[in-house]
């Protein structure tokens, strides 16, 4: 079909692969407000102000309601969480959550991510992590930053703009609404590359090209299963990896 309808599908498997991770993040950030309160915007401001923001992020209606239904199902007890820890391929340290209804399939598909890429699944490695409230964005200078944090008496553990421009902030989790809301008190719409509560290793592992590839192959694998919920891992991964 000609070099231009290469380039063409390649930018549209780019862009795809964009907006997949875009909404993965607000399924995430949605889900998280709908658990923490009522999954009820109408009952959950925190919840309803999250909408908000994905709405307008042009996220899709049906990424939100199934963010608000998994939550349902946690909260009424028709699903659980499950986590899972272990070595990957390279032997990066990784922990994997599910939202499920059925223990034995998720072990199942859990174990098989783990054993077809070469990793390992039982292995304790939580200790390699620590939970973290954790933002990037644009549209604040650090100045702004620290002006908003020290009016609203919110304190942080990290604030630092990176080469792209981004501030990024590391702070406790149990101030990420505050700092959240102190934020975009001061900008409404402000332009978050991150904005959750998250596992940050203490150290990462370089991978050679060989168990790169497999560590991309197992990543890929658990997406691909509906229970799948998260993974959080201590893999450098190239930029690009990152982004998609």
């Amino acid at each position: 079909m000609g070099r231009a309808h290469e380039v063409r599908a390649a930018s549209m498997a780019k862009t795809a692969a964009m907006k997949s991770a875009k909404y993965a993040r607000w399924n995430k950030e949605i889900f998280a407000a709908a658990k923490a309160g009522v999954p009820d915007p109408e009952m959950n401001q925190g919840l309803k102000n999250v909408i908000a923001r994905a709405k307008k992020d042009q996220c899709p209606a049906d990424v939100i309601k199934r963010a608000i239904e998994k939550a349902k199902g946690v909260t009424s007890g028709a699903t659980k969480e499950k986590v899972y820890e272990g070595y990957g391929p390279g032997q990066v340290a990784v922990i994997v959550e599910f939202l499920t209804d059925n223990d034995n399939r998720t072990y199942t598909e859990a174990r098989t991510a783990f054993n077809k890429t070469g990793g390992t699944i039982g292995t304790s490695v939580s200790y390699m992590f620590a939970r973290k409230a954790v933002f990037s964005y644009l549209g604040l200078s650090e100045d702004e930053t620290m002006e908003a944090l020290m009016e609203a008496g919110l304190d942080f553990e990290d604030l630092s703009t990176d080469e792209d421009g981004y501030v990024n902030i590391t702070a406790a989790p149990n101030d990420f609404e505050g700092i959240k809301n102190a934020l975009l008190a001061v900008k409404e719409d402000l332009d978050f590359d991150q904005c959750e509560v998250t596992m940050v290793p203490s150290s990462y592992v370089d991978l050679d090209e060989d168990h790169l590839e497999k560590f991309k192959r197992f990543l890929s694998m658990l997406e691909e299963y509906d229970d799948f919920e998260a993974v959080y891992h201590n893999a450098n991964l190239p930029a690009e990896d990152i982004e998609e």
